[in-house]
């Protein structure tokens, strides 16, 4: 049967018109609670983060935002639990560093990197170097030069993943040999390092404030590009003369491989606005995090500069990535 012309047009305006009307993916998520998933424990930066930011999505969303610490395992609990669940309702916040480094870490990864989306850049996360407040030690320098004269006899302990990785290659250039105890808790890690059982520590700010502040630890640098406004007369690392442990601390959001390009550029820009309050932005810049969002194509091109650091390393420790 020949449709007229002028009906056929009509017929093509209507189905237009309707499906223009349907809500997109974007519009319809989420449909049900939202999970955040973390590697690291309660009172850590990425928690605090989390919890301030999904009370402002849950009310943005008219959804629940659940937030869940799963710590441990070099980050890959958190990370295998939220690749696992194959949903797009889970999503994971974490600070990239907690992965850039696993293919040289591990002899065979659990997940797989393309699994890991990514969504938001929130922050930028200052980490310190902190030593006892009752050891000698008050710059990188005296750090180095205490370890070169004692061999093994010191102890370090710091955040899991590319932290622990470029420091290892630190020690390897500086020809110094610094024990590592590991944690599976960083809390009790700073705890040790007040008692003096451990000489030395990487860790965020949010972590070691509370100690820095009670005068049994002492903060002697911080890893970031630029001095951190809540401790402006600590060094950077690059400042002290050892460039090559400078990290700038990435925390974003994930969601998975499938999830629409759509939803996760609507979720960045709701994480976006929620970060950008006044009083989150304030919460987190004391507690050592520089609010620095970014949508998925910024925050992908800094994960891949990160990764790229953590290659050159790899270099220089003649360790070559795992696959999965």
């Amino acid at each position: 049967m020949r449709v007229a012309r002028p009906l056929l047009g009509s017929i093509i305006a209507v189905v237009a018109m309707a499906l223009s009307a349907l809500p997109s993916a974007a519009q319809n998520w989420p449909t049900r609670a939202v999970k955040l998933i973390l590697p690291l424990g309660p009172g850590s930066g990425v928690d605090i983060s989390a919890r301030l930011i999904a009370d402002k999505l849950s009310a943005k969303w008219g959804q629940p935002v659940v937030v869940e610490n799963r710590p441990g395992g070099d980050g890959i609990v958190a990370i295998s639990a939220f690749t696992g669940a194959r949903d797009d309702h889970v999503l994971l916040m974490s600070p990239t560093s907690s992965f850039t480094a696993h293919p040289y870490l591990h002899d065979k990864l659990p997940y797989d990197a393309r699994d890991l989306a990514p969504i938001a850049r929130i922050s930028n996360t200052v980490v310190a170097v902190v030593v006892p407040a009752s050891s000698d030690i008050k710059t990188v320098k005296e750090l180095v030069e205490t370890a070169r004269a004692n061999p093994g006899k010191l102890n370090w302990a710091t955040i899991t993943g590319m932290f622990d990785f470029v420091f290892a290659g630190f020690q390897k250039k500086m020809g110094i040999d610094i024990a590592k105890v590991p944690y599976r808790d960083t809390v009790q890690a700073v705890n040790d390092l007040a008692e003096g059982r451990i000489q030395v520590m990487m860790s965020a700010i949010a972590i070691v404030r509370p100690r820095v502040q009670a005068g049994a630890i002492r903060m002697i640098a911080v890893t970031a590009s630029e001095r951190a406004s809540v401790a402006a007369d600590v060094p950077t690392t690059t400042e002290a003369g050892y460039p090559d442990i400078r990290i700038d601390g990435l925390t974003g959001v994930f969601g998975p491989r499938d999830m629409p390009a759509e939803v996760r550029e609507r979720i960045a820009a709701d994480v976006k606005a929620a970060a950008a309050d006044p009083t989150i932005s304030a919460r987190l810049l004391s507690t050592g995090q520089v609010v620095n969002p970014g949508g998925p194509a910024e925050f992908g091109v800094a994960i891949d500069a990160q990764r790229a650091q953590v290659a050159a390393t790899g270099v220089l420790l003649g360790i070559k990535p795992a696959t999965n």
